[in-house]
């Protein structure tokens, strides 16, 4: 099903966003709807973390906006980090299993491998390799663990040839047999 509820009366319908991590929810808070064309879904929300996160390379805090990307047949997510005041500070990745979506919630699964693109596209930084290498999934699930590690390869790409404006950007289908150009 194909929605977009930037566009519904009202505005945005909103849903819970429940980030899971080894069997457990890391975090559940609510997220406006912005788009879902059935295999990509968008949403936004405020940080949702308790004060301030600093990671060395940026600051989550009180008042940043992350505009959140999932698909239902990649295995990550794409968060677009603004601060407060609009500006960009750039994209934070978890490699996560496709995500599933309901009515009113989508759940991501994060598998501990991340990746950091900064605003300036500058600086791209491969995170959390030695969690998962700790994590057992590769025992576990060898599947899961190569699709994690191959997910990350393509991330680190896209971000290291011009970023990810491309992949989140939303276009309508073209019809079938009709060629489009970006």
């Amino acid at each position: 099903m194909s929605v977009n509820s930037a566009d519904s009366p009202g505005g945005p319908a909103a849903l819970d966003v429940v980030l899971r991590k080894a069997g457990r929810t890391k975090i559940r808070y609510r997220a406006d709807l912005l788009h879902d064309d059935g295999t990509h879904l968008t949403v936004r929300a405020a940080w949702a973390g308790a004060g301030v996160r600093d990671f060395g390379f940026v600051r989550f805090e009180p008042g940043d906006v992350f505009t959140e990307h999932y698909w239902r047949d990649r295995w990550y997510a794409i968060k677009e980090v603004r601060d407060g005041g609009g500006t960009l500070k750039g994209w934070y990745c978890d490699i996560a299993r496709p995500a599933t979506v309901t009515a009113d919630e989508v759940v991501s699964e994060d598998l501990d491998l991340d990746l950091w693109l900064s605003a300036d596209g500058a600086t791209v930084l491969r995170l959390d390799e030695d969690e998962f290498a700790q994590s057992g999934l590769e025992a576990a699930d060898p599947q899961a663990a190569a699709a994690a590690r191959a997910a990350l390869d393509e991330l680190e790409r896209i971000a290291r040839t011009g970023g990810f404006e491309a992949l989140l950007a939303r276009r309508p289908a073209a019809p079938q047999g009709t060629a489009t150009t970006a």
